[in-house]
């Protein structure tokens, strides 16, 4: 453990604990794994990027519906592969962290569900939400007449649910 901290530096853990939610112990535990899913010649290396992939082998992210997607709305990567440095980590960890404020975790949730990152959640992105819950498989996946009459059906919440975000948006940008 002595390593790791050494490893991130005082100065560098205390500004984390500064720009996220997640404690000191948090933080250390955080590049402890991290840099568990690197290699011994990445290890020696700034600014390293773990590949989508390697993420996705967390357990806490095995099994998540979402995985793919929480990878892509943190990752930094200029190519949009879903790559992770530690801070893109730190961030994704931070977002789901009990400590989170409900507009943070409400700003990734929307982020997550607009598949499309087109700033609305429409009928698309609501397909793609339900097939990610249900699976992807012939066994699990709705057929064409109960998406579309799920999607029917849900419409009008999701009217009001991207209604009430943007108000609130509004409201931030304009200091109420």
């Amino acid at each position: 453990m002595g390593t790791t901290a050494s490893q991130l530096g005082k100065d560098l853990l205390s500004e984390y604990q500064e720009l996220t939610f997640l404690t000191k112990q948090e933080i250390l535990l955080a590049h402890k794994r991290f840099t568990e899913l690197l290699s011994k010649e990445e290890k020696d290396l700034p600014n390293t990027r773990v590949s989508m992939e390697r993420i996705l082998s967390l357990p806490e992210l095995k099994s998540n519906p979402f995985r793919e997607r929480i990878c892509h709305v943190f990752s930094t990567s200029a190519h949009q592969d879903g790559s992770l440095t530690f801070e893109d980590f730190l961030d994704l960890l931070s977002a789901f962290s009990d400590s989170a404020t409900l507009e943070i975790k409400s700003h990734y949730a929307f982020r997550i569900f607009d598949f499309d990152d087109d700033g609305t959640l429409d009928c698309g992105d609501l397909e793609k939400l339900v097939n990610c819950l249900t699976g992807e498989t012939d066994d699990t996946r709705l057929g064409p007449e109960e998406m579309r009459q799920l999607i029917n059906n849900v419409s009008p919440i999701k009217l009001l649910f991207v209604l009430r975000l943007q108000l609130w948006i509004h409201g931030f940008l304009c200091g109420f």
